[in-house]
Order: structure tokens, then C-alpha cells, then sequence
């Protein structure tokens, strides 16, 4: 896409400069009400040990490389990565395709922490609401221009993005700022920038090409280059990815999810299918079905429905985020072409009957923002380990110590080596993931004769003797 020239692009007229900047005022008040609400779950969820080192301390880690120098690469990513593994940290780019990630380093230059991610994150969903309320204001009839306002907060609060902030920090919230960009540019005709903003999309995660490739068979409708050009872009660049930069930058020379072992096939898992179909469906009230616009949800359904991974079919997670810009889009594509008040009303309703579900909810609820007896200890945990130690950490405790130390996850088989070994293991001994790997690595430890520093309420601290742990 190096020389697209646009056609006319096509405005809404006869809007005067105070309601230019009342439209702009609403949708940055939309804007920062949303990433308030985004932030501060993110950062308490944090405090409370919600967030993981699947996946928030490997990003860490990832950005972290980053703003050293390096490409990005994990230690916590080792515990999946197979006993042919013989690295000290994973490289992230043999994983999934996002570079984009690297935008993130000259604020970690100033900001360390991992707590950066989060505010990030929350960031770019909230500058994503801007630009959907933006464009509502802009394209919605004049008597139905009230709307704008609710409909970029029932985009902000909806379900696939508070999903997204309740599971950690993930690549995708990149994708829902230029998703949104190329939505707007899109209503508004501006077929260049449109096509500009979509082709972000092959850096930020290598399915997101097929994405872009459906929004380009749109764009040749109305400007043949710009089509063109985004899905030749698009079709050669994911090619180039799956099949040459992941295999060749991956441990084991190939892609890891072509031909996911799983126990599942495409006819199991209906009922949670359905009931992500239906959450989708109720966003919008089903409205957004009669725009082109939509057909930009297909691939990411696409493969989430037919993935033998039941961890993609549900509403869970952040997978869904990337559906919510989508949707909305096609939604005011609807609206500013049908303005029927009903039709305002439906998906607004919806909205307002799905919020108290979601994650954000539990900032009105007083549990929320008390710590329990098991957090409590694992804070006191924590300020047993010294800054620049090498840790085996339980997937809760990880992202707690990814800034100042070198983090390893606890798994089932044993104690995680390196080039050199790691001499501290904290864990909580409940964590799930993976599997026994909490109560596999204290046991280990014991065993080679490790010291327990501390233990209370299921919180382990445990120290190597002489500073050095084998398998």
C-alpha cells in the first residue's frame, strides 16, 4: 500500500463548528470514562492476584526485551514449550506474529512496570470508544445524534471488552483501535485511510490478516486500488508470516497452531458456541446483520468455532475483543441509514442488561477491594524475594515479580533450568496452571532439600540451600 489515492470522501453536511466540538466533547468524555473504568479493575484485579504469568507476565517479559534491546523472548512461555526445549526464555516471535508489541518499549524506558501494560491496555480501549462515539456523532441522523453518547459506552462496556481487561494484557487491544479507525474512515468514504489503518492489522497477530483481507473485498466495491492493494498486502504479508517468519523464528522450525491435538472436533462444544453467538447477536440487537460491515466477523468465528480448543469457543477471554468494533460499526452503518427509535433502543437495552454480568460489575461490590487472608500473605510473600533473583513463581505470583527479577512458572515435572539455576520458589499452592504445577515444584524442591522461609494460608516461600537446583 504504498500510493492509494482516495475518492471524495463522504461527510455529513451542514454541521457547524459547535456541534463539531460538542460531537468531539462527548466522545472524549465516552473516551476517558471508559479507560477509567478499564485502568482501575486492570489495576486492582492486579493487586488482588488475579492477573497471571499466563499471560500478563509474558508480555511483560516480551516488552521488557524489547526495551533492552532484544527481541522478545520469556522465561514464564518455557513451561509450555516442550522438553526439547534448551533455551533460557522463549522467543515470543516463534509464537505468535506482534511485533507491534515493540511500541510499548520507550514507555517502559520510563515506566518499568508491569502495571504499564494494563494502563495501556485500557488506554487503547478507551481511545477505541472515542473513535466509535466520534464516528456515531458524526453519522447518525440529526434527531437521532443524542445516541452517540450511549451507544460508544455500550461499546466501551461491552462483554468482549471486559473480557479482554479481565484476562490480563494481550496483544489484541492494538487491533480494537485500528479496527475502530478503519471503521470510521470507512463510513466516512475515506477508502485510503481505511485501507491504511487495516493493514496494521498483519502487525499486531497473524490471524488478523484474513480480517483485513475480508475489509479489502469491501473496499474494492467502491475503490478497485484501494481493495487491491490492502489484499494483496494482506494475503502475501500473512503468508509471509505463518509459513516463513514463525516457522523460522520458532525452536522447532514450524507453527504451533497448525493441527492443535485436541480431543474435540467441529460438532462438540454447540452449547458454548451458541451462547458466544448470542451474546454477539444481543450487542447490537441484532441490527449490525444488515450492513456489509459485519462480514469482518467471519474469520474470527471462523476459526474459533472450527478450533478443536475449547478454550476459543466461549465468551470468556480475551478472543471476542476484536468482534466489538466490528459490530459497532455495522451498527451505525445501520443506523445512519435507518433511524428508527426502536432500533436505538435495542441495542441500548441490551447493553445495560449485560453490564451487571460482566467483570467490570465487581467495582460496585465491596468484596472487590478487600483483600483476603491468602492475598494478604502472598503480599508479605512477595517482599521476601530480592530484586534480581532468579524465581520459579506459582501463575499467580509470576507478574508480581516479572520487573525485578527473572521469572520462571512452577510446573509438575520439576524446577525450571536455565543457564544458570533459579534458587527461589514462591508459589500458592491452589493455582490450577498448569496442573499440579504449584504443588509438582514445591515438592521437587523439598526433595533437593530447600529451605521453607514461609508458609501461610497456602502461600509457599521456599529457598535454595546452596543457591542451585538440577531437575
Amino acid at each position: 500500500m504504498l500510493s492509494i489515492t482516495a475518492t471524495t470522501a463522504v461527510h455529513p453536511v451542514g454541521l457547524g463548528g459547535r456541534e463539531r466540538n460538542t460531537r468531539i466533547s462527548v466522545a472524549a468524555a465516552v473516551g476517558v470514562v471508559v479507560f477509567l473504568a478499564h485502568a482501575v479493575y486492570a489495576l486492582r484485579e492486579h493487586a488482588r492476584f488475579g492477573t497471571t504469568g499466563y499471560d500478563l507476565g509474558i508480555f511483560d517479559q516480551a516488552v521488557r526485551s524489547y526495551a533492552e534491546g532484544h527481541w522478545p523472548a520469556s522465561a514464564i512461555r518455557m513451561a509450555t514449550a516442550g522438553p526439547d526445549f534448551t533455551g533460557d526464555a522463549y522467543p515470543l516471535l516463534g509464537d505468535h506474529f506482534h511485533p507491534i508489541l515493540a511500541l510499548l518499549a520507550p514507555l517502559y524506558r520510563v515506566v518499568p512496570h508491569v502495571e504499564t501494560l494494563l494502563i495501556a491496555q485500557a488506554a487503547l480501549v478507551g481511545f477505541s470508544a472515542y473513535v466509535v462515539t466520534e464516528a456515531a456523532g458524526r453519522h447518525l441522523p440529526r434527531r437521532r445524534r443524542w445516541a452517540a453518547g450511549p451507544l460508544g459506552l455500550a461499546y466501551g462496556l461491552s462483554w468482549g471488552l471486559q473480557q479482554l481487561t479481565a484476562f490480563d494484557f494481550h496483544e489484541v487491544a492494538f487491533a480494537i483501535p485500528l479496527l475502530a479507525l478503519a471503521g470510521r474512515a470507512y463510513l466516512d468514504g475515506r477508502w485510503a485511510a481505511c485501507a491504511w489503518w487495516a493493514g496494521g492489522l498483519l502487525l499486531v497477530k497473524e490471524d488478523l490478516g484474513a480480517t483485513a483481507a475480508v475489509l479489502a473485498l469491501l473496499l474494492w466495491r467502491h475503490h478497485r486500488r484501494a481493495g487491491l492493494l490492502l489484499g494483496v498486502t494482506t494475503v502475501l504479508g500473512t503468508a509471509l508470516t505463518v509459513l516463513v517468519l514463525l516457522p523460522g523464528m520458532a525452536p522447532d522450525g514450524r507453527y504451533g497452531y497448525f493441527g492443535q491435538s485436541q480431543a474435540y472436533g467441529f460438532f462438540d462444544g454447540w452449547s458454548m458456541k451458541l451462547l458466544t453467538l448470542a451474546a454477539l447477536l444481543a450487542i447490537t440487537g441484532g441490527l449490525a446483520l444488515r450492513s456489509p460491515f459485519v462480514l469482518l466477523l467471519l474469520p474470527t468465528l471462523g476459526w474459533r468455532l472450527t478450533s478443536p480448543n475449547p478454550a476459543y469457543w466461549a465468551v470468556e477471554l480475551h478472543y471476542s475483543a476484536v468482534l466489538m468494533p466490528m459490530a459497532f460499526i455495522a451498527l451505525i452503518d445501520v443506523l445512519r441509514r435507518d433511524a428508527r427509535r426502536t432500533w436505538f433502543l435495542t441495542p441500548l437495552a441490551a447493553a445495560a442488561l449485560l453490564v451487571p454480568t460482566q467483570p467490570l460489575a465487581a467495582l460496585a461490590t465491596p468484596f472487590f477491594w478487600r483483600d483476603s487472608p491468602q492475598q494478604a500473605a502472598a503480599r508479605r510473600a512477595l517482599a521476601l524475594i530480592p530484586s534480581g533473583a532468579r524465581v520459579a513463581a506459582s501463575n499467580s505470583l509470576a507478574p508480581h515479580l516479572t520487573d525485578r527479577a527473572t521469572v520462571y512458572l512452577t510446573t509438575g515435572t520439576g524446577l525450571p533450568v536455565g543457564r544458570e539455576p533459579v534458587d527461589w520458589l514462591i508459589a500458592v499452592r491452589t493455582d490450577p496452571f498448569p496442573v499440579g504445577g504449584a504443588e509438582g515444584a514445591i515438592r521437587r524442591a523439598e526433595q533437593r532439600g530447600w529451605h521453607t522461609l514461609y508458609e501461610r494460608d497456602g502461600v509457599v516461600v521456599l529457598r535454595s540451600g546452596d543457591g542451585s537446583v538440577g531437575t
